[in-house]
C-alpha cells in the first residue's frame, strides 16, 4: 500500500533503525558523567553532532539537538529576538511559513512585539525585493523557510539572505523539508530542522546558531546543549537522526532525479486525466518529491478517505480536512484553489508502478466524489433568454458546496449579468475567486451580508 505523505513524516531509514538499535545498547548513560559509560555516551553524542553539523554546513559547537523541529523553531525565534531586543521588536516572516514559525510570531506579538508578513505570489515564493523592503531599522529577526511544506516551492534563500546581511538582520531558515535533499544556501544566521522529515526518528530536532549572532536562550535552562535545549538528551534517537541524515544525503542526488521524474509525471498527467484541476506550486523551483493539486467540486475529507480506501496515504490543505474549518494559510496566501486539495509527497523507494496505479485510481475516485455531491459534469450550455441577478443561498453549507452551486447556475444568467453567492464558509473567500480564474469569469468582490455570512458577486463573462 503506497505511502505518499513523506512531507509529514518519512518512513524510518534502514540506517536510522540500525543506528537506533545500536545506540540503545551503547548510548543509554548520561553523557555529562565522567565514568566509562558516560564517556562512551559523550563520544556518541559528539560524533552525532559532528555528522549533523557537516550536513548543515556549520561548526559542531554551533549546533544543538532539541526534542522536535517545532521546539527548535520556537527556541531559535525567541532566543534571537531576546538577544537583539535593543535592535528592535519587529519580526519579519513570509506568509507561508510553517505553523511553528507563525505560532512563535503570535507569542512575540502577544508579548508586545510586532510581526510583519511578506506576501507570496501564486507559486508560493516570496519576491526578494519585497522581502528586503520589509526589513526596516527596527527589525530584530527575519524568518524564511527553505522550501514550502505544502506545495514544495523553494524559496530564494540566497537572495533574501543577502538582503538581510545588508540590513544587518539575522535570518532564521526553517529547513525541515529540504535538509535531507541538500545543504541550505549560505547566508543564514540560524537554522532549524526536524529528523522525522528525512527518515530519522521522531522526537529529534536541531537548531544551529552561527557564532556572532546575538542569542539569549529563553525559558528554563540547564548545562546541556549549551543551555538552549534543557533536559536529558535522547541519545539513541539523536545518533539515529544524524546517521540517517548522512545516509539520505549520500543518496540524495540519485533519488532526487528519480523522484522528480515521477512527480513530473503526476504534474502532467493529473490535469489530463481529471477535469477541473489546478496544480499548484512552482513547476521548476521545487522539492523533487512533492506535488500538490486541487480539484474543483470535491470535498477534501471524502477524497482523502476514498484514496485511503484504495490504498494511498496522502495529505491535504483543504479546510474540510482540518479541525479549524479554514483553508490552509499557505493556499490562502497563494490565492489558489483550496477545495479538494491533495498533497502527494513520495518517500524514497517509490516505484513507477506505485505512481501509475495512483494515476489510474484517481480519476474514478474524483468522479465518484463529485457525483455524490451533485457537481456539474460539464461546462454550462449557452443560456436561454433570461434576465436579472441570481442569488445562491449556500449559508450553513461547507466547501465545496458554494462553488458547486455557483457552477450549476452561472449558465442561467446572460453574459454580463451576475450571480451572488451567500456563504459563511471561510473557504469560499478563496475558492470562489479561484473558480472564476479557472473558468474565465469575473470575480467582482464581496461584502458582508446583513443576515450573516458574506455575499460573493460573480459576473458571467462568457
Amino acid at each position: 500500500m503506497p505511502y505518499f505523505d513523506a512531507a509529514s513524516a518519512a518512513p524510518l531509514h534502514p540506517v536510522a533503525r540500525q543506528a537506533l538499535l545500536a545506540a540503545l545498547d551503547e548510548g543509554w548513560a548520561d553523557p555529562a558523567r565522567l565514568y566509562r559509560e558516560g564517556r562512551r555516551a559523550r563520544m556518541l553524542l559528539d560524533a552525532a553532532r559532528e555528522a549533523a553539523a557537516e550536513a548543515v554546513g556549520c561548526r559542531p559547537d554551533e549546533l544543538v539537538f532539541t526534542p522536535s523541529g517545532t521546539r527548535a523553531v520556537h527556541a531559535g525565534v525567541a532566543g534571537a529576538l531576546a538577544g537583539r531586543r535593543r535592535a528592535g521588536e519587529r519580526l519579519v516572516v513570509s506568509a507561508v511559513e510553517h505553523s511553528s514559525v507563525l505560532h512563535a510570531g503570535e507569542a512575540h506579538a502577544a508579548a508586545g512585539g510586532t510581526v510583519a508578513e511578506v506576501p507570496v505570489g501564486r507559486s508560493g515564493a516570496v519576491d526578494p525585493e519585497v522581502f528586503a523592503e520589509a526589513l526596516d531599522s527596527r527589525t530584530a529577526l527575519a524568518c524564511l523557510q527553505s522550501a514550502n511544506h505544502e506545495v514544495g516551492t523553494e524559496q530564494p534563500v540566497a537572495e533574501v539572505a543577502a538582503a538581510c546581511r545588508e540590513a544587518e538582520v539575522p535570518l532564521l531558515v526553517d529547513a525541515a523539508q529540504s535538509l535531507g535533499w541538500g545543504p541550505v544556501p549560505e547566508g543564514w544566521s540560524l537554522l532549524a530542522a526536524s529528523a522525522h522529515k528525512w527518515g530519522g526518528p521522531a522526537g529529534v530536532g536541531l537548531l544551529a546558531v552561527r557564532k556572532g549572532v546575538r542569542f539569549a536562550p529563553q525559558g528554563p535552562s540547564d548545562e546541556r546543549e549549551s543551555g538552549r535545549a534543557p533536559g536529558f538528551e535522547n541519545l539513541p534517537a539523536i545518533v539515529a537522526a544524524a546517521a540517517s541524515l548522512r545516509a539520505v544525503r549520500a543518496e540524495a542526488a540519485a533519488e532526487s532525479a528519480r523522484l522528480r521524474a515521477l512527480v513530473d509525471r503526476i504534474r502532467t498527467r493529473v490535469p489530463e486525466l481529471v477535469p477541473d484541476v489546478e496544480v499548484v506550486g512552482d513547476p521548476l523551483r521545487r522539492l523533487p518529491h512533492l506535488v500538490t493539486f486541487s480539484c474543483l467540486y470535491v470535498d477534501g475529507e471524502t477524497l482523502l478517505a476514498e484514496l485511503d480506501r484504495e490504498g494511498f496515504s496522502v495529505s491535504s490543505g483543504s479546510s474540510c480536512t482540518s479541525s479549524t474549518l479554514t483553508p490552509s494559510h499557505v493556499l490562502r496566501a497563494m490565492g489558489v484553489l483550496s477545495e479538494g486539495n491533495v498533497r502527494v509527497s513520495l518517500p524514497a523507494g517509490t516505484t513507477t508502478e506505485d505512481v501509475d496505479r495512483f494515476l489510474a485510481v484517481l480519476p474514478g475516485v474524483v468522479a465518484s466524489v463529485r457525483d455524490r455531491l451533485g457537481a456539474p459534469s460539464a461546462m454550462f450550455a449557452p443560456p436561454e433568454e433570461t434576465s436579472g441577478t441570481l442569488v445562491v443561498d449556500a449559508l450553513g453549507r461547507r466547501c465545496p458546496i458554494p462553488v458547486i452551486e455557483l457552477a450549476k447556475v452561472i449558465g442561467d444568467v446572460p453574459v454580463g449579468a451576475t450571480v451572488t453567492v451567500l456563504s459563511d464558509d471561510e473557504a469560499a473567500r478563496l475558492d470562489i475567486p479561484a473558480w472564476c480564474e479557472m473558468r474565465g469569469q469575473e470575480y467582482v468582490g464581496e461584502e458582508a451580508w446583513p443576515k450573516g455570512g458574506t455575499a460573493y458577486l460573480v459576473r458571467r463573462v462568457s
